[in-house]
């Protein structure tokens, strides 16, 4: 990491927009008409050092920018070493990322932004599962799944779905639902 470059401007950038999401939804701040620019020489000496990559146009970003900016600042200001080193890590992945690679990001958080809320904690619980596993175990599935053609992907999100549907019918449990004990 580059102490003192872009590393913690990047990073406060990201902390604005929501860590995970964050580069997804940075080109989609909209300007609020009720909120007002804030001067960069308004700003505390300790924002100054953290958002001194934006001095120059601060002065030039729309005040939801800027608050956006503001807050992921203070966010920053907050963590632990560990959590920044974590956050700077996913602002490296960010920058490797192609324009195309960004746009498919961006693409995917808005779409995951349009599911019911039930969805989204299906897909952060799926996730959790997979990034549990032991990277081996990762590594294995992300291999078949990459050798999988559209079509297999296709079918075996098909499958998927059908079984998730036919669980809410019955018991998680494989066991005869009169095997079980009273909970």
């Amino acid at each position: 990491m580059r102490a003192g470059g872009a590393g913690p401007v990047l990073v406060v950038c990201l902390l604005a927009f929501g860590a995970i999401s964050a580069p997804a939804l940075a080109d989609e701040v909209v300007q609020s008409p009720g909120q007002a620019a804030v001067p960069w020489q308004q700003l505390t000496p300790e924002q100054q050092r953290v958002l001194g990559r934006f001095a120059e146009r601060w002065d030039g970003l729309a005040p939801t920018q800027q608050q956006a900016l503001l807050r992921g600042a203070q966010r920053w200001e907050t963590l632990s070493p560990e959590q920044r080193q974590h956050v700077e890590q996913r602002a490296e992945q960010w920058r490797n990322l192609t324009p195309e690679q960004r746009d498919q990001v961006r693409d995917r958080a808005k779409r995951f932004r349009g599911l019911p809320p039930e969805e989204q904690q299906r897909l952060r619980e799926e996730f959790r599962r997979y990034r549990d596993l032991p990277p081996e175990q990762r590594d294995k599935s992300r291999e078949r799944w990459q050798q999988l053609t559209p079509e297999e992907r296709e079918q075996a999100r098909e499958k998927k779905r059908r079984e998730r549907a036919t669980q809410g019918d019955r018991p998680q449990d494989d066991r005869p639902q009169d095997d079980r004990a009273p909970r």
